[in-house]
Formats: structure tokens, C-alpha cells, sequence
């Protein structure tokens, strides 16, 4: 399961970085959404299980170093930052600035997701259950900024050759709604269910 895993987050990543959306990201908000959902909400968890667990996992390597609540507000720092309207139009335009956006999404989605679902088998519990309060926090600010899109009265970007288009933005908010918020819930709930299955004891 880890490799199968591991494997679809590899083509994920390559179907989203290689294919059409980056330069359909240049002209649409949306693509540029699902550019960045598929990444955080699709590749990173993918990615995430392949190596929980496992001799790869530097969950388990060093365990302190990943915190799933700090880093939950890492990711928030990182994901409210990039969609401020500088940084934003720099990513939309500028390849290095796309490259860069595109590495920080994928790093702060991989440790959030790390942090929430690997370490040594047996030593779980504690950070599962750090990890179900990190994930429904990713899930609650990717809510709230998909809102703030999808329902602004107003256009917040520009795009490259025309003006703001205000349905386009609406859909990318909806976008982050459905995939974002969605997934990290799932994750929560997921972790939440698995805590739940263990024995009283074992949870102890």
C-alpha cells in the first residue's frame, strides 16, 4: 500500500506540474486553484502515506521536529501568504516565482500531513491525536479563505492580457472549498476513526 501510494503521489505531481495547468494558471484563477489543490490535497497526502511508517519516514527519524499544530500554522502562514495579491501575481507570471509557490505548497502539505500520519508504529497515539487537531485547523482556514473567494463582491486579481473576472475568482474559491477543506476534514476524521477503533488500552 505504501508504494502504491507513494507511486500515485509521484504521478499526481507530474500530471499537475507537467501538464497543461501551469500555463493555464497564467490566464485563469481557477487552474491555478486546482494547480495548488492538487498538490496540497491530493499529491501531499498521497505522498504523505507512501512514506508514513516507513524506512523513509523522517517522522520517525525525529519525531520533534514535527509538530503537527505548529506546523498546521505553518501551512496557514504559507498557503494566506502566497495568495496575498503581490505574491500571487508574481506566481501567475513569473516562472521562478511559480517554481518557488509551487515547492513551498508541497513542503508545508507534506510536513502537515507527515507530521498527522507517520512516526514508529506503536508510538502513534499521542501525535495522532495532535495530528486530527492539526488537520480539521488546515481544514477550517482552507474553509475560510475559499469563502472569502468565492463570496468576495469583488475581483482580488488581475489576469495576464484583461481584467479581473469575478466568476473565474468565485470558482477557484469554491474549488479550494471542495477539495481543501474537504480533504484535510477527511484526514481528521480518518485519524479520529482510527483512534476510536484502538483498544482502551492501547490508547492509554
Amino acid at each position: 500500500m505504501r508504494r502504491a501510494s507513494l507511486l500515485l503521489g509521484l504521478l499526481a505531481l507530474a500530471a499537475l506540474w507537467l501538464g497543461p495547468l501551469p500555463e493555464l494558471a497564467r490566464r485563469s484563477f481557477s487552474a491555478h486553484m486546482t494547480l495548488h489543490m492538487g498538490v496540497v490535497a491530493l499529491a501531499a497526502p498521497l505522498l504523505a502515506l507512501g512514506l508514513a511508517g516507513g524506512r523513509l519516514d523522517p517522522v520517525r527519524r525525529a519525531p520533534r521536529l514535527f509538530p503537527p499544530v505548529p506546523l498546521s500554522v505553518v501551512e496557514l502562514v504559507v498557503v494566506w501568504a502566497w495568495h496575498a495579491p503581490a505574491l500571487h501575481h508574481a506566481a501567475r507570471h513569473r516562472a521562478d516565482a511559480l517554481v518557488v509557490e509551487q515547492g513551498t505548497f508541497l513542503l508545508a502539505g507534506l510536513l502537515v500531513w507527515l507530521s498527522a500520519f507517520g512516526g514508529a508504529p506503536g508510538r502513534r497515539e499521542g501525535r495522532a491525536a495532535a495530528g486530527v487537531v492539526a488537520l480539521l485547523l488546515t481544514s477550517m482556514h482552507m474553509t475560510l479563505l475559499g469563502a472569502l473567494l468565492a463570496l468576495a463582491p469583488r475581483p482580488l486579481y488581475t489576469h495576464a492580457g484583461g481584467p479581473a473576472l469575478l466568476q473565474d475568482q468565485h470558482l477557484g474559491g469554491a474549488i479550494m472549498l471542495a477539495a481543501g477543506g474537504a480533504a484535510y476534514l477527511l484526514g481528521g476524521l480518518w485519524l479520529t476513526g482510527a483512534l476510536l477503533r484502538r483498544p482502551m488500552g492501547v490508547r492509554a
